[in-house]
């Protein structure tokens, strides 16, 4: 009995490994014209977040961009624990998008979304298969990419947690919301901001009138309030929380004084 599962897992796996490749296939001969290869998440969110597209120049999203929106992003599609179910969603998804792409039923992040031009059609370019075969490709990209580059990019791990309540009380009594500062010591453009805007006696003024400011060492110590879900791993990044602890809107990036001190005045109470 033993020895059939083994044969029968052993067969499903050859035959998964050998629709990703068709898969690839696929991806490669049809699409990679307009979407990239693999480009690190640092490197991504550090050209859209921090310099507006101006590095990398992208004008559709590269394929592990793909297969995060997918997979993981806010607007992902099926559930992970259901495999089956998810693979066919992906796959009715494609089809639906690949044949009518538009900006109004993209899942890419709204933010980076703006930076795109509208793709095609590619209506009748596609057989049902291949759009299974993509499908399949796009949910075993992370693990066979990993399987063949094993150097991972470091991950973060947080060691401290803030007392949530303590922070709500404290902003119970002034009445007023916070900025929650995601920081991190070897972040080049979170000194720049320290040094050139946050220091200013202006913008210090304004901060000490009229808000909360919680500055956070994200290598170090995890964001409160739950906004790691909000996070996308840009740092300097400004939370703007309400005073009852509820996430509002969220700017990554490093600013000037003109820029911070608009931002500022609009989240002020």
């Amino acid at each position: 009995m033993l020895e059939k599962i083994f044969s029968f897992l052993l067969l499903y796996a050859v035959l998964l490994n050998a629709n990703f490749n068709e898969g690839k296939k696929i991806f490669d001969k049809k699409c990679s014209s307009c979407h990239g290869g693999f480009i690190s998440i640092k490197e991504i969110k550090k050209n859209f977040f921090v310099n507006k597209n101006e590095t990398l120049k992208l004008s559709a999203p590269t394929v592990n961009m793909i297969t995060y929106d997918i997979l993981i992003g806010s607007k992902h599609i099926g559930d992970k624990e259901d495999p089956e179910i998810q693979q066919m969603e992906i796959e009715e998804y494609l089809k639906e998008y690949l044949t009518n792409p538009s900006l109004d039923n993209s899942i890419s992040d709204p933010y980076i979304l703006k930076f795109f031009k509208v793709k095609k059609s590619m209506k009748d370019e596609l057989s049902d298969e291949e759009y299974m075969y993509l499908s399949i490709y796009f949910m075993q990209y992370n693990k066979n990419r990993l399987k063949n580059n094993p150097i991972t990019e470091k991950k973060e791990v947080a060691v401290k947690k803030y007392n949530d309540n303590v922070l709500l009380s404290y902003a119970n009594k002034n009445a007023k919301p916070f900025i929650i500062y995601a920081t991190s010591k070897n972040c080049y453009y979170c000194k720049k901001m320290d040094k050139e805007v946050l220091q200013l006696k202006v913008i210090k003024k304004q901060i000490q009138k009229n808000f909360n400011f919680v500055k956070v060492d994200v290598d170090t110590t995890e964001l409160p309030f739950g906004l790691n879900k909000q996070y996308k791993k840009i740092t300097p990044t400004f939370f703007i929380v309400s005073k009852t602890g509820k996430f509002l809107t969220q700017y990554p990036g490093s600013w000037n004084k003109e820029d911070f001190l608009e931002i500022l005045q609009e989240n002020k109470k």
